[in-house]
């Protein structure tokens, strides 16, 4: 029995309706028919009883349909595996991230991950280190990561944005700003803007923290901070302000700290970073899934409805 034929047999043995088998399988209906009749040559024996309203397993075609599954099922698991160990899924993929929404949506991208791959690794979360984004990807400690754009290196290929949040300034809520609605960001030369220390690109700090204002005023740059925690901690001291994403409002609150929007400042954007080298069949299907998940809640945005 040939595979084809054994899967119109186990199709139609589930559907009972030669048509609904047919656009299962992507073939005609004709074909459905001519295999059916085929097989109960060779076997001797009806295995349907048709009539113009239903179809329905003969005793000869249940025996046979309990029979020829389990090993068929057998066989479509092992080509399975064989597949994914092929294409690598089946080694646990780790995926780091740098902020807090971006965790969240590499966990429901894992969950579309698995789904989509239901013989794929477990996917296992780090967070990088926010002075040194990239070290863990480099040191091959991470396959994948959910950094804050821009990213233009010699040796990282990058997939779409996958959020885009507006950009705050972060103050002490005993600071001048914390009392407005917004500021702008000429306002960046009114005071000191905190940095952070580390193996972080110049070109990456200088979309953060930029150099001059648009109105072409020095922007001074003070105290650097190699954690998110010392950063805030500086911050709530007052010694310098900061600009960051919204979200980080809804997981950074503290009595110390205010979170004011800005007027004219683009939005920070995040997306997959990958070693080109190393660019797996597990890393592919990762990006895929996360797509997928930004895609089902309308596109790239700061506040994903499906990961609150």
């Amino acid at each position: 029995m040939e595979r084809r034929d054994l899967e119109i047999f186990l199709t139609l043995a589930d559907e009972l309706h030669f048509g609904r088998t047919a656009e299962r399988l992507h073939v005609t209906q004709a074909r459905v028919s001519q295999t059916v009749k085929q097989l109960e040559r060779r076997i001797g024996a009806s295995l349907f009883e048709r009539t113009s309203r239903r179809v329905q397993l003969t005793p000869i075609g249940q025996q046979l349909l309990d029979d020829v599954r389990p090993g068929y099922q057998l066989i479509k698991d092992g080509v399975a595996r064989a597949v994914a160990a092929g294409r690598g899924l089946t080694e646990p993929l780790r995926v780091g991230f740098t902020s807090p929404l971006s965790g969240e949506l590499v966990l429901f991208a894992a969950s579309a991950y698995r789904t989509n791959h239901p013989e794929a690794g477990d996917v296992v979360l780090h967070e990088a280190p926010l002075s040194a984004p990239f070290r863990l990807l480099r040191e091959g400690e991470l396959d994948l990561l959910l950094a804050q754009f821009p990213v233009v290196e010699p040796d990282l290929s990058t997939g779409p944005v996958l959020i885009s949040d507006r950009r705050v300034l972060t103050v002490s809520a005993r600071h001048p700003f914390a009392r407005r609605p917004s500021v702008s960001l000429d306002d960046l030369a009114r005071d000191k803007v905190l940095s952070l220390s580390g193996p972080v690109p110049d070109y990456w700090l200088d979309a953060l923290l930029p150099r001059t204002t648009p109105g072409g005023l020095p922007v001074e740059r003070g105290e650097e901070a190699a954690t998110r925690q010392e950063l805030l901690a500086l911050i709530g001291a007052g010694r310098g302000v900061h600009p960051a994403a919204a979200h980080e409002a809804r997981y950074y609150a503290r009595p110390n700290i205010a979170y004011v929007p800005f007027t004219d400042a683009p939005p920070l954007e995040y997306g997959l970073v990958w070693r080109t080298a190393v660019e797996t069949g597990r890393v592919r299907a990762f990006a895929r899934a996360a797509v997928e998940v930004v895609e089902k809640q309308g596109g790239p945005r700061g506040v994903c409805g499906e990961c609150r």
